[in-house]
């Protein structure tokens, strides 16, 4: 059974369908710790709920990111986790942070990376004008959302579509995508080799 550490900064549903399917034992796993940057994360509420600890490193409690990072290493190393999850973490790690867990942190982004890395990009690809949409789930390299893809869905792109309905409607797929990726990590079953993600066949 993996251990799994969430990094949430905000309302943390993602995080919040992880939990459930932890508690319905369809991941191999226990969540053992939330750290968020934002001590007002209505993530921490879930979190209680569900009997995981909780590490607040309050971001703008600190001068610079690197002495944020300190702290923050020191708690990711502290709860011994086997997986890192970004669930809604909305900073990038630092290379310190990326180097020492390698292979063990995933994130989801709401676009068909490599399409529209960054913020927003739900409107970058309203404001693109693309049909399809949709979201990934990859492995955490240095680069921005750059690392080996693991699963990605789709979603269509209606032509009276805003922000929040696009959000929405990826907002669900995300739900179903992120919790199956971690129970593919937990189980052992995911092979990077380069670029490419191999999913390995079900242990007998």
């Amino acid at each position: 059974m993996k251990q799994i550490t969430v990094l949430a900064s905000g309302r943390g549903s993602n995080f919040q369908v992880i939990l459930d399917c932890l508690a319905r034992g369809e991941i191999n796993g226990k969540c053992v710790a939330l750290i968020t940057d934002n001590k007002e994360a209505y993530a921490i509420e879930r979190a209680a709920a569900a009997d995981v600890p909780v590490v607040v490193i309050n971001f703008t409690d600190y001068p610079t990111k690197t002495a944020y990072e300190v702290d923050l290493f020191a708690a990711m190393k502290e709860t011994n986790a086997d997986l890192f999850v970004c669930a809604g973490y909305m900073r990038l790690l630092g290379s310190e942070i990326i180097q020492a867990f390698a292979g063990k942190i995933l994130n989801i982004h709401p676009a068909l990376l490599p399409a529209f890395s960054g913020m927003h990009g739900q409107q970058q690809a309203l404001e693109y004008g693309v049909k399809i949409a949709g979201c990934t789930v990859h492995f955490v390299d240095e680069g921005l959302d750059s690392g080996p893809i693991i699963i990605q869905k789709a979603v269509p792109v209606f032509d009276d579509d805003d922000e929040q309905a696009l959000d929405e409607r990826i907002l669900e797929q995300e739900h179903i995508a992120f919790p199956e990726a971690v129970a593919l990590f937990c189980d052992d079953r995911l092979f990077v080799s380069g670029r490419h993600v191999i999913l390995l066949p079900e242990k007998n």
